[in-house]
């Protein structure tokens, strides 16, 4: 079994609180893995059996050179991520495509750039009168950059959040705020190889007074997925497979999710390239994980 690189980068590694455990589930499993940082010029790609995407999450400021970068190193050697998940999951536009396949995900607008902000929020919030709060972000952001939750009397400030989001290149989403996340706050759900392994309970992250709380440790607690919300998410993971036309089952992923109205589960946003796996939150989560990567490492 060749080396295997766990890429990163050194604004993110710290914050990377998966890193740690994985790297000794790896050594546990018989695997030789290197911390890489994908920003690194000097590194040789082509001397790892594989490459795995696990924070290298810089790549929401120059996406454009990330994705350059991924192509580059698919030359080399084997991308865990194959590249047609790397460009579709990095864009919350998949959130139709699930749709499409059946899976509930939150009701989605998607604004284009070059189109005109103050009409498209307008129009939004014209279809949607029994709506008292909505969300803006951009498709292409992590960790709730430039998110923020809009009362409807609030339209002009988010009309200019979403002119500057375009402006930026960025497509835009626009969701109902879902009210029970204020209650029940959201479940993220991680998957080996199509496998539920563990989830997280995580409190509401967009406050009414324009704050965002930023998901750290003690911003989550460990628990266990319902069985209706482990059914949605391994739905959408499969929808992803078949949308894609991947041979294999997603070597990890997670589905974060929230409750509707009437209580049922829809998909938030998934992460699958480079996801925050939460596994400290699980006695065995890093060990399944590494078990995974070394049937995929296997002649």
């Amino acid at each position: 079994m060749g080396i295997l690189a766990l890429v990163t980068d050194a604004v993110s590694l710290p914050i990377d609180y998966d890193m740690p455990p994985l790297l000794e589930a790896c050594r546990t499993v018989g695997i030789t893995a290197e911390v890489c940082d994908w920003e690194d010029e000097t590194v040789d790609w082509s001397r790892f059996e594989a490459v795995v995407f696990r924070s290298p999450w810089t790549w929401a400021e120059r996406q454009a050179e990330f994705l350059a970068f991924c192509e580059r190193v698919s030359h080399v050697t084997r991308l865990i991520t194959p590249m047609p998940l790397v460009r579709w999951a990095l864009d919350k536009r998949y959130l139709a495509d699930l749709a499409a396949h059946g899976v509930p995900v939150i009701p989605t607008t998607v604004i284009a750039p070059g189109s005109d902000a103050p009409a498209a929020v307008r129009d939004f919030l014209a279809a949607r009168p029994e709506t008292p709060e909505f969300v803006v972000k951009p498709t292409d952001g992590c960790y709730s950059k430039d998110v923020q939750r809009y009362a409807r009397s609030l339209e002009e400030p988010a009309s200019r959040h979403v002119a500057r989001l375009l402006a930026n290149g960025s497509h835009v989403i626009l969701q109902p705020y879902v009210e029970s996340v204020d209650r029940q706050g959201e479940t993220d759900l991680t998957f080996f190889d199509g496998v539920y392994s563990h989830a997280i309970h995580k409190g509401a992250m967009l406050m009414q007074d324009g704050t965002v709380h930023v998901p750290t440790l003690d911003f989550r607690q460990a628990r266990d997925a319902d069985e209706d919300q482990r059914a949605v998410a391994a739905a959408a993971l499969a929808a992803s497979v078949a949308h894609l036309g991947l041979d294999l089952p997603l070597v990890c992923g997670r589905v974060d999710l929230v409750r509707d109205a009437d209580g049922s589960p829809m998909v938030l946003e998934m992460e699958l390239c480079e996801p925050s796996l939460n596994l400290t939150f699980s006695e065995d989560g890093a060990l399944r994980f590494a078990q995974a990567l070394a049937e995929r490492l296997k002649p």
